[in-house]
C-alpha cells in the first residue's frame, strides 16, 4: 500500500508497514493517532485520549489551535524555506521577542533541543578559547541529566543505557552530582569553560534543582570564569508557571537552550545568549540549513506571544497548583512520591512504569515515563480544571487495575 493508493489506513496496516519500513528506535503505543483537539487526541478507531504528554512537553497550546494554524497557513502562501543565507522578517521578529522576554542579547536558531545543546557547547568552547586560552575547555554536566542524543549532548547525558553502545564519546565532559553543591565544587577548576544544568530535570525523573544549588553553581561559575548554561528544552517556555524556569530561581545564566514547545509542534530550537558570548562568534563558526525558517518562525512568534502573556502564565500557575493538590489528595495506589514544578509532574511508583502507562491507555489517558518506576505528566498548558479532575480519576483507575 502506498500513499497514492489509499488516503486512509487501518491501524493494523500502519503498524505493519511501520515495522517493515521504519527503524525501530521507539517502543510505540499500541494504537495509531489520527487527529486532536485541545487536550485530546483520537486514534484511528475513534477512541479519545486525554493527553498528559503533549508530544513530550511540545504541544503547549494543545491541538488544533486556531491562532497557530492561521499563522502557518498565512506564511505557507508566502515562503516556506530560503536557508540562512537570506534574511526573513519572521525570524527577526521572533529573535526580538525572545531577547526582550529574557536575559539574552542574541539568539541562534536550530531545529531541536539536542542541536541547541550542541551549539551551546561549541559557543562555550569558542568563547573560552578566544578569551582565555585552549586549555579552558572542560564542560561540567550532572548526574540524572538528559541533554540529547547526538554525540556532544549524549556525552553530557550520563545514562549507561544511552551511552554504552556509542562510546567513545566526546572528551572533556565531566559529571558532577546534581543538587550537591559541595560535590560540584570539587569538580570545578580553571579548566572548566561551562556548566550545563536543567533547572528541572525532566527525563531524569522530574527533579527540580534546589534554589541554593543553582545559586551556588552560579557563584562557582563566576569564581572560575566559566559560563552557566541552563537547559530549558523541557522545563522552559511556560512549563513551570513562569516563561523561563530560571525566573523562579532568581539565577541568570549566560546561555539558555530552548526547543520543545517553541514553535507549537513544528521543529525549532534556539540558544539564547549574553553579548559576551555572542561577541566571539563569527560568520561560518556554526550554521544550519533549515533553522529559523520563515514558516516555523511565524508559528513560533504566535506561540511565544501567547505563552508569555502574564494572564496566560497566571492560569498555568493556577492549574499547576490544582493538579498537585488533586494528585496529593487522591491517595493514588502504588504512588510512593510526587514531585512537581508547574505542569511538570513526576510520580514514583512501586510497579513498572510501562505497566502503569499501558493501564492508563485503557482508561483513555496518555502519560509517559521518566525512568523505570517514574510516571511523568506534561499536559498542554491549556488544560482545564475539569480535565485535570478527569486525568487524576483516570490515573487512579489505571493504578487500581494493576
Amino acid at each position: 500500500m502506498t500513499a497514492d493508493s489509499a488516503t486512509e489506513m487501518s491501524s493494523q496496516n500502519v503498524m505493519s508497514l511501520e515495522k517493515k519500513y521504519v527503524l525501530g528506535t521507539y517502543a510505540r503505543a499500541p494504537f495509531v493517532l489520527d487527529h486532536g483537539e485541545g487536550c485530546w487526541v483520537y486514534d484511528t478507531d475513534g477512541k479519545a485520549y486525554l493527553d498528559c504528554v503533549a508530544g513530550i512537553a511540545v504541544n503547549a497550546l494543545g491541538y488544533g489551535d486556531a491562532g497557530l494554524e492561521a499563522a502557518l497557513i498565512e506564511q505557507a502562501s508566502k515562503l516556506w524555506h530560503v536557508s540562512n543565507l537570506y534574511s526573513t522578517a519572521p525570524q527577526v521578529r521572533l529573535a526580538e521577542q525572545l531577547c526582550e522576554k529574557s536575559f539574552a542579547d542574541k539568539v541562534f536558531f536550530c531545529n531541536s533541543g539536542t542541536e541547541a545543546n550542541e551549539a551551546a557547547f561549541k559557543f562555550a568552547r569558542k568563547w573560552a578559547g578566544t578569551c582565555l586560552g585552549a586549555d579552558k575547555h572542560v564542560i561540567v554536566a550532572f548526574t540524572g541529566a538528559f541533554h540529547g542524543r547526538t554525540y556532544g549532548a549524549l556525552s553530557a547525558t550520563p545514562k549507561e543505557k544511552y551511552q554504552a553502545p556509542f562510546r567513545p564519546l566526546l572528551p572533556g565532559i565531566q559529571i558532577a552530582p546534581f543538587n550537591d553543591l559541595a560535590g560540584t565544587a570539587k569538580m570545578m577548576n580553571d579548566a572548566v569553560c561551562a556548566v550545563i544544568v536543567e533547572p528541572v530535570q525532566g527525563e531524569g525523573g522530574v527533579f527540580p534543582a534546589d534554589p541554593e544549588f543553582l545559586q551556588g553553581v552560579r557563584a562557582l561559575c563566576n569564581r572560575y570564569n566559566a559560563l552557566l548554561i541552563f537547559d530549558e528544552v523541557q522545563c522552559g517556555m511556560g512549563r513551570t508557571g513562569t516563561l523561563w524556569a530560571y525566573e523562579g530561581y532568581g539565577v541568570t545564566p549566560d546561555m539558555l537552550t530552548t526547543a520543545k514547545p517553541l514553535a507549537g509542534g513544528l521543529p525549532m530550537g534556539a540558544v539564547l545568549m549574553s553579548q559576551r558570548v555572542a561577541d566571539v562568534m563569527r560568520p561560518g563558526d556554526h550554521g544550519s540549513t533549515f533553522a529559523g525558517s520563515p514558516l516555523v518562525a511565524s508559528v513560533a512568534e504566535i506561540l511565544v506571544r501567547r505563552v508569555s502573556d502574564p494572564q496566560f502564565l497566571a492560569c498555568v500557575a493556577e492549574s499547576s497548583r490544582y493538579l498537585l493538590d488533586r494528585l496529593q489528595a487522591a491517595d493514588l495506589p502504588h504512588v510512593t512520591e510526587i514531585r512537581a514544578r508547574g505542569l511538570m509532574v513526576g510520580l514514583d511508583v512501586d510497579v513498572a512504569a510501562g505497566s502503569a502507562i499501558n493501564a492508563a491507555y485503557s482508561q483513555g489517558l496518555i502519560v509517559t515515563s521518566a525512568g523505570p518506576q517514574t510516571l511523568r505528566l506534561l499536559p498542554p498548558l491549556i488544560i482545564t480544571p475539569k480535565e485535570i479532575d478527569m486525568a487524576v480519576e483516570r490515573l487512579g483507575a489505571a493504578l487500581r487495575s494493576l
